[in-house]
């Protein structure tokens, strides 16, 4: 099966600049600053805080980051669900715009302890029922099922990005008006590229569908509930939280029953971990996954790549079996 590659019109974004004061621009993490700088195209490069490789959980603003900060027009990024030490450093830029792109109006959402509940491209099936059924033989929940909370991945649901690439543009209009053409028509390119890329990952990913898979936390279920994927189980109860044993050796015991086809580490380092747990099992260790981009470089492309990869390593995992 043919891979998915970004098209390449999103690689040519640009508009027609004009005499205007671009604004000076501050984003959180990797996907939020790919959707900005498509739209910003070739008129300014948007600031990402959030370094190469960081882990947003754990990360601390340095005082160049809390400087750019502070002399940002406006900053764009998911919300507080995902970024809290956001919150609290957005007191030192009062006059600054602050757009939660998780608030847009039609941004889909999804509950943690509503795992699927935005999986409105599929319907329950007999390997669902099945699935559901040996996770709670093992004592398995998925991911934050016991958790009343927003996830804030919905990047990873490419509609989001369509929507969200609209707002961008608009929020960007309002500051420079002069440069609204340009903006709003790189927002256009980029939402027909999204719009291509998802149409060929829904090829990628068509034989993997329905088939049960571990992952490292619950970061992808907007990605498995846009592509009709069916996530058995997370390593992690949480996105900072280290597995039990009790946790570790239900996970093992589904492993052995044979319910799961893949199991997925994560670029944070639980490779041995999941290396232990697929042993002597049916189970295969799929490729690293990154839902955060984080080991990605920075820039117009990155959420192209990162949604191609995802879909890539969970189809060669699936389609070796």
């Amino acid at each position: 099966m043919s891979k998915a590659h970004f098209p390449a019109i999103a690689l040519c974004l640009f508009g027609v600049s004009v005499q205007a004061e671009v604004p000076t621009v501050v984003t959180d993490v990797p996907p939020v600053h790919s959707l900005v700088a498509q739209v910003m195209g070739d008129l300014g490069d948007p600031t990402l805080l959030l370094d190469q490789g960081a882990d947003l959980h754990s990360f601390q603003l340095r005082p160049s980051q809390a400087s750019a900060l502070a002399g940002a027009d406006i900053i764009f990024w998911i919300g507080p669900e995902l970024t809290p030490w956001l919150t609290r450093a957005l007191s030192i830029v009062p006059d600054a715009a602050s757009v939660a792109l998780i608030d847009t109006i039609g941004t889909i959402h999804r509950n943690f302890e509503e795992p699927g509940a935005h999986d409105h491209h599929t319907t329950p099936s007999q390997t669902d029922l099945e699935t559901d059924q040996a996770a709670s033989d093992s004592g398995i929940s998925d991911g934050h099922r016991e958790h009343e909370a927003l996830d804030p991945h919905a990047w990873l649901d490419p509609d989001n990005a369509i929507i969200w690439l609209g707002r961008i543009a608009d929020e960007l209009s309002a500051l420079d008006p002069g440069n609204s053409v340009s903006y709003r028509a790189n927002a256009s390119l980029g939402q027909a590229a999204i719009t291509a890329l998802d149409a060929d990952l829904q090829l990628v990913l068509e034989k993997a569908k329905d088939v049960p898979i571990v992952v490292a936390h619950d970061a992808l279920g907007y990605f498995a509930g846009h592509f009709g994927l069916k996530i058995a189980a997370t390593i992690s109860e949480g996105d900072a939280a280290d597995p039990g044993a009790a946790r570790l050796s239900n996970l093992r015991h589904m492993l052995e029953t044979g319910a799961v086809a893949c199991i997925f580490p994560e670029v944070s380092g639980d490779l041995p971990r999941v290396a232990t747990l697929a042993e002597k099992t049916d189970a295969s260790i799929g490729a690293t996954l990154d839902p955060e981009g984080r080991a990605l470089m920075p820039g117009p492309s990155l959420y192209a790549t990162l949604l191609t990869n995802l879909a890539n390593s969970i189809s060669d995992c699936v389609e070796a079996r």
